[in-house]
């Protein structure tokens, strides 16, 4: 029962981390300080997406899984959780593609308006 529910904790912990991913940056908008966590994080994220790998979290939660009597699963994280919630029909090599790319654009796009924050002095800031 243990490794069920260890199971689990790293389930929430990998979609809290996707989450973290894609949604970080906005959190760096806040406190900037969060960039040390969250540019590891997304970097990492768009890597094992555009490089077509499977996290270590996946295999891990499969192995908890296995030694608490469950089946693991040989799909990746994206396509057993996420995937039925976006698309019908399973993960692609293309629909990965996009979820990197997505990614990266997203936290491109936060980071290029923090820089631009940053350039621009208090006083001439407008919201």
């Amino acid at each position: 029962m243990r490794y069920l529910v260890s199971a689990d904790i790293v389930l929430l912990l990998h979609a809290s981390f996707v989450l973290f991913v894609l949604l970080g940056g906005l959190a760096v908008l806040r406190w900037r300080r969060v960039a040390w966590f969250h540019l590891p994080a997304a970097l990492w994220g768009v890597i094992i997406e555009l490089g077509g790998w499977i996290c270590p979290l996946t295999y891990l939660e499969n192995h908890l899984r296995r030694m608490g009597g469950g089946a693991g699963y040989s799909v990746t994280f994206i396509e057993r959780y996420l995937m039925p919630l976006l698309y019908p029909l399973g993960l692609t090599r293309h629909t990965q593609l996009v979820f990197g790319i997505s990614a990266l654009l997203i936290n491109l796009a936060v980071y290029a308006r923090l820089r631009r924050k940053r350039r621009i002095p208090p006083n001439d800031r407008t919201i």
